[in-house]
């Protein structure tokens, strides 16, 4: 008897347990449901001051806020290497310095640039040898002096010297070596790596006496002239924007330097926030403006329909913003909505099954979020 009774209290026992912790979470899930909602007598009401209403389908014409950062394309961002190893011997580049293209950026040494530039005078003077030995070949075989054979074979060593140092001078060349220039007497140990663009340096990655491979990017180097603005926008609010609109721009630090910009792209891929990129000009590149920083726009908007509120029926909280509909009984339940437009105390929202037959607070809203953190605080 007692094998049969102790296990049965145990079963028991963990049944117990198990029903007060479904008990716990259920009154959990209640109690954050119930965060949601908030309860008046109509008393309260009068008191308070609270005014339900409709939202409205109103043409609005305002000023659209933006937020996005300074962004600089990939055709005016160049990554420098160079395409021989070597010791840097020589740089003086830090990062946000301005350049101009031809100015010497680094200086490189290693034996094989020493090798190279002898290749090329070596092959040189081979095919000046070859070219004329097939000029004397040439006229032998006119007469019939020499045989065809040693003509061809002496054709072919020109022409193979001549590929020879060819190649090698455009190898020169790529390293930024003329070799028209190039004489036994002005072998140069080092080449120079030069600007390409006007510009400033934004990456240096490199020092004095490092060897640098052919893969390493040595410098990024960034053009201001197609440094542009980049801002996220709402897939709500793509349609009100169209390529050609000016944008005010201008940053967090100092809000009352204006910069204006124009609407070159708007991008119709959403990210997982269902916004877009809009992509912008600016009329002149200011220093000020540097890669990356986060900046602010405003756009005019015109003529616009759209689902509008009073502003204070609005209300803000951890960062989100909310309406309260009229579940009636005096209940009103907080609605997240995404805020849009404002034009003459109305504000532009959209929100999950808010149209214009949703009866919701349009006064006073903010009394009601004040009892939801005076609920929760007490609790």
């Amino acid at each position: 008897m007692k094998t049969y009774l102790i296990p049965g209290i145990c079963v028991w026992l963990l049944t117990a347990c198990g029903g007060k912790t479904d008990n716990i979470e259920n009154e959990k899930h209640d109690s954050a449901a119930s965060a949601q909602v908030v309860s008046f007598s109509s008393k309260q009401l009068e008191n308070v001051g609270i005014e339900v209403g409709q939202p409205e389908m109103e043409n609005i014409s305002g000023v659209l806020n933006l937020h996005g950062k300074i962004d600089v394309p990939p055709q005016s961002t160049i990554s420098l290497s160079f395409p021989l190893g070597g010791y840097l011997k020589s740089t003086r580049m830090l990062p946000g310095m301005h350049v101009r293209k031809g100015q010497v950026l680094a200086e490189l040494e290693d034996m094989q640039f020493i090798q190279l530039q002898q290749d090329y005078l070596t092959a040189k003077e081979k095919f000046t040898l070859a070219e004329s030995e097939f000029n004397r070949q040439k006229d032998l075989n006119a007469t019939k002096a020499s045989s065809d054979k040693i003509f061809q074979q002496a054709r072919a060593e020109m022409e193979t010297q001549r590929i020879l140092t060819h190649a090698l001078a455009r190898k020169l060349e790529v390293i930024g070596i003329n070799p028209a220039n190039l004489k036994p007497d002005n072998i140069s140990k080092t080449v120079s790596i030069i600007s390409p663009i006007d510009g400033f340096v934004s990456k240096v990655n490199v020092n004095v006496g490092k060897y640098t491979a052919p893969t390493d990017m040595l410098f990024e180097l960034v053009d201001p002239k197609d440094i542009h603005l980049a801002l996220s926008v709402f897939e709500k609010d793509l349609s009100t924007l169209s390529v050609g609109q000016r944008v005010t721009a201008y940053t967090n630090g100092d809000p009352e330097r204006k910069f204006q910009a124009k609407i070159i792209l708007i991008s119709r891929n959403l990210d997982d926030d269902r916004m877009a990129e809009v992509h912008c000009h600016f009329e002149k590149y200011n220093p000020l403006l540097v890669p990356g920083m986060f900046v602010n726009g405003e756009v005019a908007i015109n003529g616009t329909k759209a689902l509008t509120v009073p502003e204070e029926a609005i209300v803000r909280w951890e960062n989100n913003f909310y309406v309260f509909t009229d579940n009636g009984s005096g209940k009103f339940e907080m609605v997240e909505v995404k805020p849009g437009t404002i034009s003459g105390g109305k504000q532009q929202i959209e929100g999950s099954g808010i149209n214009g037959d949703t009866r919701l607070v349009v006064k006073n809203a903010y009394a009601l979020l004040m009892k939801i953190k005076n609920t929760e605080e007490e609790g």
